[in-house]
């Protein structure tokens, strides 16, 4: 691969060179060690485990342990972590640390009513202070680079993006990521990749964009308008984690991958489905099956008809059996075609 088609130059992190800045989102409840195994080998080049939060820690929950897991090939990876006060946040992240941790995330963009309604994640930025606190306070606490993770501001009539960009900079943080929406927005509307830009132009650390990032074109996009630094995948990769191979290739200047095989899709699940149920126990790993093999089939021939069939089976054989009827029987060249609507 030559290095200078390139897209964007990479940058050091700590002890790590991240050379190709392609990021997959923490979401809670998707990406976890399982899912992360999975997406590792399409390129991504930082791993960011779910959204831990700093309360949990502190109440030694055997399921936070399990969040934190970490496999020997994830490296370069960061445990995110979320909360409000600078004690239980430092604490979380010496926590990080001690659980094989490259880096520490500090979470203040999670726009969940019940994050935010104890201070914490996007509701944080409504007070500078207690922003600039926290990442003080942690990044005092441990000696790997602490990054962050912010939205644009709480809603429209009060975006703060260069202000917490210009705070995180002076209190350590050598890494920001930027979600190009407002709390308020939640998930609805466009991203405003311009928002993200604002950010760059406000701090000189890497400043990594995030949101509405579905293909390589959306991706190169971004990076044109943002001047960013690197991108993050988040809902795109749900069911579909091969849209990473295909920002990857859009980031390196490599040939755009072509669709998966019904034979290279059926692995992917399979695999997937084995891995939950290592990691989490077949009867956990059922039910996480349902979000994930669904997500899978999106989209594809006959697919409301498998999910109806699927999302109500209890037995894990019978699950596994189930997908790989489904799966190993769609035909190659009518994989894209779209779901009859359900």
């Amino acid at each position: 691969m030559n290095r200078d088609n390139h897209l964007l130059p990479g940058f050091k992190l700590g002890n790590y060179n991240i050379d190709v800045p392609l990021v997959l989102a923490p979401m809670a409840g998707i990406t976890d060690l399982p899912f992360r195994k999975i997406c590792k080998r399409f390129g991504v080049g930082l791993m960011v485990t779910e959204m831990i939060a700093s309360r949990a820690v502190d109440m030694g929950r055997v399921r936070t342990e399990r969040m934190a897991e970490i496999g020997p090939d994830e490296h370069p990876i960061s445990i995110q972590v979320a909360g409000s006060d600078p004690l239980f946040v430092a604490e979380a992240a010496r926590w990080a640390v001690g659980h094989g941790a490259d880096f520490v995330d500090i979470n203040m963009g999670c726009p969940v009513k019940k994050i935010c309604k104890q201070s914490a994640g996007s509701a944080m930025l409504r007070d500078e202070p207690l922003v600039a606190r926290v990442l003080e306070a942690v990044v005092k606490a441990v000696e790997v680079p602490v990054t962050l993770k912010i939205r644009t501001g709480w809603d429209d009539s009060s975006k703060n993006v260069e202000n917490i960009a210009r705070i995180a900079e002076e209190s350590g943080i050598q890494l920001l990521t930027v979600h190009g929406r407002t709390r308020a927005q939640m998930f609805h509307g466009h991203a405003s990749w311009e928002d993200i830009g604002l950010a760059k132009a406000a701090c000189s650390i890497p400043v990594i964009g995030n949101g509405d990032i579905v293909d390589g074109d959306s991706a190169r996009e971004m990076i044109r308008i943002s001047s960013c630094d690197g991108v993050m995948v988040g809902r795109a990769v749900q069911g579909n984690p091969w849209v990473l191979a295909e920002v990857y290739a859009a980031l390196t200047g490599a040939e755009k991958p072509a669709a998966p095989t019904a034979e290279e899709r059926w692995a992917v699940v399979h695999e997937h489905m084995l891995n939950l149920a290592e990691h989490h126990g077949v009867q956990f790993a059922s039910k996480m099956a349902r979000k994930h093999v669904l997500w899978y089939s999106k989209g594809l021939r006959g697919s409301a008809d498998f999910r109806g069939h699927f999302q109500v089976e209890n037995d894990w054989q019978k699950m596994l059996e189930s997908a790989e009827a489904y799966f190993l029987g769609l035909d190659s060249d009518v994989q894209g075609e779209l779901a009859d609507a359900a």
